[in-house]
C-alpha cells in the first residue's frame, strides 16, 4: 500500500463512480439524489482499494435486481412500496455510507491499495477491510433476505425473530429459512468479488508469504446472515409494524384499521439498515480475526 496515489487509481475512482451512478440513473435503480450520493461512495471505495469497489458494484447490481423481482407481490404486501425500487441519497448513505467512513480510515491510516488479510504483520489495515467487508456483506445480505425470501414460492410465513410467533410476509423482523438463505447467498457473492480481486490484484510471490485468503468468502458469508441477524433483531423492537385490515398491508405508522403485531415506533428502515451495518462492520473483523486464527 502507498500513501501515494497513483494517477491510474484516480482516473479509475472517477470513471468508475461516474459510470455506476448513470447505470443506477438508467436503470432507474437511483434517482438523482441517490446517484450524487453514489458518487461520492463510489469514488471513496474505489480510490482506497479495488476491493472494495468490487464488493459495492456487487451489491449494488445484484440488490438493484433482488429489489425489482415480483415487485407486483411486494406491491401487496408493503404499503410503503416504491415503485422501480429507487433508491435516494438516504437510502445510499444508509447502506453504502458506513462501508465508506471504514474505508476512509483505512486510506487515511495505512495509505490506498489492495493489501492480502494478515492480522498477525498488519492489523489496522486487516481490521478496516474487513469492516468494509463486514458493512457491505451486511446490506447485500439484508436485501436479499427482505426481497427475495419475502416473495419466493416456496417460503413458509415468517416467524417474529424475537418470539418466534408467526407473523405476516412483510413484517419487519420476521424470518424464515428461505430469507436465511438468501443472507447467506447475498454475503457470500460479496465475499467472493473482495477474494477474486484482491487474488488477480497480488502477485503469486506476494500471496505466498501472507496466510491464504480464502477465508474472505467464509467471512463474507457469515457477514450476511449475522448483519440480517442484527436487521431483524433491530426492526423487531425498534420498528412499528402493524396490519392494516382494509388494504391487507404491512404498515409502519399506528391508524385506524391497523392491528399492532410488534416494535415500538422508534426508528424506521433507513436507521435499522445503518446501525446493522454499523454494528456488523465493527463486529466481522473481531471474527475475521478468530476465523483466521482458529482455521490457520
Amino acid at each position: 500500500y502507498s500513501s501515494y496515489i497513483a494517477a491510474w487509481r484516480w482516473l479509475v475512482a472517477i470513471f468508475a463512480s461516474l459510470l455506476l451512478a448513470w447505470y443506477g440513473l438508467r436503470k432507474k435503480s437511483l434517482d438523482k439524489s441517490g446517484a450524487v450520493a453514489g458518487i461520492v461512495v463510489g469514488f471513496l471505495l474505489t480510490i482506497s482499494n479495488l476491493c472494495f469497489f468490487t464488493s459495492l458494484l456487487t451489491f449494488f447490481l445484484l440488490a438493484s435486481k433482488a429489489t425489482k423481482y415480483k415487485s407486483l407481490m411486494k406491491k401487496k404486501l408493503e404499503e410503503d412500496f416504491k415503485e422501480g425500487g429507487q433508491r435516494n441519497w438516504v437510502q445510499v448513505i444508509c447502506n453504502g455510507g458506513i462501508a465508506s467512513m471504514f474505508a476512509m480510515i483505512y486510506m487515511l491510516d495505512n495509505g490506498v491499495g489492495e493489501m492480502p488479510v494478515d492480522f498477525s504483520k498488519r492489523y489496522t489495515p486487516s481490521f478496516f477491510s474487513m469492516a468494509v467487508l463486514g458493512a457491505l456483506a451486511c446490506s447485500c445480505g439484508d436485501t436479499f433476505a427482505s426481497e427475495l425470501g419475502t416473495v419466493f414460492k416456496y417460503n413458509t410465513q415468517p416467524r417474529l425473530i424475537t418470539t418466534f410467533r408467526k407473523v405476516p410476509k412483510g413484517t419487519n423482523g420476521g424470518v424464515s429459512l428461505v430469507g436465511t438463505v438468501c443472507s447467506l447467498i447475498g454475503g457470500l457473492v460479496v465475499g467472493v468479488a473482495y477474494y477474486l480481486t484482491l487474488i488477480f490484484s497480488l502477485s503469486d510471490v506476494y500471496l505466498q508469504k501472507c496466510p491464504p485468503q480464502w477465508p474472505i468468502i467464509l467471512l463474507g458469508t457469515i457477514a450476511g446472515v449475522l448483519g440480517s441477524t442484527i436487521d431483524s433483531y433491530l426492526g423487531a423492537i425498534f420498528q412499528y409494524s402493524g396490519y392494516n385490515k382494509v388494504t391487507h398491508k404491512i404498515v409502519e405508522t399506528e391508524g385506524k384499521n391497523v392491528e399492532y403485531i410488534c416494535g415500538w415506533s422508534l426508528l424506521d428502515n433507513h436507521s435499522v439498515n445503518l446501525l446493522s451495518s454499523l454494528f456488523c462492520g465493527l463486529l466481522t473483523p473481531k471474527v475475521a480475526f478468530y476465523l483466521w486464527w482458529l482455521l490457520l
